[in-house]
């Protein structure tokens, strides 16, 4: 089993920077059925499993088949390497949310609006966002709900789509505001809350929402715990690997 996990990159549209640079990465990804067919190429990475923890997109409103059109590169990716048999998970984050009616009802992909629970190599692993962690943000908190309430769905469906895409803007504007705050105290956060599911039976806790790459291990008895925040699209460039039994931090870098 080969697993890449990511999150952040905040998507916005080809003429945006990181658009072209994500892409990179993405068209470096392939699955085994690919590789069946054309063999291994140089500087591909063959996966059985990627795993995106939230923010994938910078905002994210969809209406049946109808996405914003910025976006439509990315999602034709996806669906491609899902038909190479690599197994696609999506993790709403504080961006994107309400994922399932387009990802699931018309592509396919696991959503998960919370967090969701993976078996890796024998290994309980939990991945989330990770924007609830902070109990104390309440303004927040009240936001992320409202947002995702059956009134503001309503709201979606009567709006035409050019003005909900610019509505989905200032949202994600409004949610990165109050979402805000230091990285390395989010970092504490995550990690007392990964020290809490470690105890609840967890082998790994892997969040995004931070934008700090963080990878830390912690002995418990004959198993090895691991914590992770994913970093960001931004800055880092990062992405987790899982292979051959262990996780580690990596960075993209295009030649």
């Amino acid at each position: 089993m080969k697993a890449a996990f990511l999150s952040d990159v905040h998507l916005k549209g080809p003429e945006y920077p990181g658009h072209a640079k994500f892409m990179n990465f993405l068209g470096r990804l392939q699955g085994k059925g690919r590789v069946a067919q054309s063999g291994i190429a140089a500087g591909m990475l063959t996966l059985d499993r990627l795993v995106i923890a939230g923010d994938l997109f910078d905002f994210w409103f969809a209406r049946g088949d109808a996405i914003y059109p910025g976006f439509q590169p990315v999602v034709e990716r996806l669906t491609a390497l899902t038909h190479e048999g690599v197994r696609i998970s999506l993790c709403e984050g504080n961006h994107d949310f309400s994922l399932a009616s387009y990802f699931s009802c018309q592509l396919g992909i696991d959503v998960y609006p919370d967090g969701a629970e993976f078996n890796e190599g024998g290994l309980r692993v939990l991945v989330s966002h990770g924007d609830t962690v902070d109990r104390g943000n309440l303004k927040y908190l009240a936001l992320r709900g409202f947002l995702r309430s059956p009134v503001a769905r309503c709201l979606q469906n009567q709006l035409p789509l050019t003005f909900l895409w610019r509505l989905a803007r200032l949202s994600s504007r409004m949610s990165k505001e109050m979402s805000r705050e230091s990285q390395e105290r989010l970092a504490e956060l995550m990690y007392r809350f990964a020290l809490g599911k470690f105890k609840d039976g967890y082998d790994a806790v892997i969040l995004g929402h931070c934008h700090k790459p963080l990878l830390r291990e912690v002995s418990n008895g004959s198993r090895r715990k691991t914590f992770v925040t994913l970093g960001d699209w931004i800055t880092h460039d990062s992405y987790l690997l899982y292979d051959e039994a262990r996780f580690t931090l990596q960075r993209f870098a295009p030649e």
